[in-house]
């Protein structure tokens, strides 16, 4: 695939993360007033982030070793989900667990900080640890939700959707990573390129029908 395409292809996944941010504008309506409402920042987080970095600072002005914005994105992105999910837990062991996962991320950050630096490299072992923490999480929400009456309208709860689209999104992100970073003569470039694509199209997918589909009074 040509360079012309992938450019195509990457301002098209911009657009569709553009896309869910305003949607999740056009729907705060229904969750402004829950647990949920710093949802917002993270989507306009994850949109500003790749218009600034992806395209105006790396393909408009050329620059490069721009790893340390990613590095603090990913920082705030996972934090922010490890606190909302904390918010809705109710079993206390679940809300520790949680706890205790997201000071382990942050040490992870600075042991990995002697192995790799923070301006130059993204921050690969905290990511894949992170990810598989925020798995964890999602079966932890997952199981308490299928032991109380809020399965019976899952479906309309906004929660369930940003919940399936992060799963799949982490589940399908962390090989992928680990192969790209640690065994790269091993993958081609344009097939790690294009399952970025596909889970983060699917993602925003599951946010947007989450935005559409949600009912206000079944916000938790």
């Amino acid at each position: 695939m040509n360079h012309e395409h992938l450019l195509i292809i990457l301002y098209a996944t911009i657009l569709i993360e553009l896309f869910t941010a305003i949607l999740g504008t056009v729907y705060f309506w229904k969750y402004k007033n829950t647990k949920l409402h710093n949802f917002i920042y993270l989507l306009w987080l994850s949109a500003i982030n790749e218009v600034v970095t992806g395209i105006f600072l790396k393909r408009l002005l050329n620059l490069e070793n721009l790893e340390y914005l990613y590095n603090i994105y990913y920082v705030i992105y996972f934090c922010l989900y490890f606190v909302i999910f904390k918010k809705y837990l109710l079993n206390n062991k679940y809300k520790i667990t949680v706890s205790v996962f997201i000071y382990t991320y942050l040490v992870s950050l600075i042991i990995n900080g002697f192995y790799q630096n923070y301006i130059t490299d993204l921050q690969i072992v905290p990511y894949i640890l992170a990810s598989c923490f925020l798995i964890i999480i999602i079966i932890m929400y997952y199981i308490e939700i299928l032991q109380s009456h809020k399965v019976l309208n899952i479906k309309k709860n906004l929660l369930f959707w940003i919940s399936i689209g992060l799963l799949i999104h982490s589940v399908g992100s962390i090989p992928f990573r680990i192969l790209r970073n640690y065994y790269e003569n091993l993958t081609d470039g344009d097939i790690s390129f294009l399952t970025t694509v596909i889970l983060t199209i699917t993602m925003n997918t599951c946010f947007i029908i989450g935005f559409i589909w949600s009912d206000k009074k079944q916000q938790y």
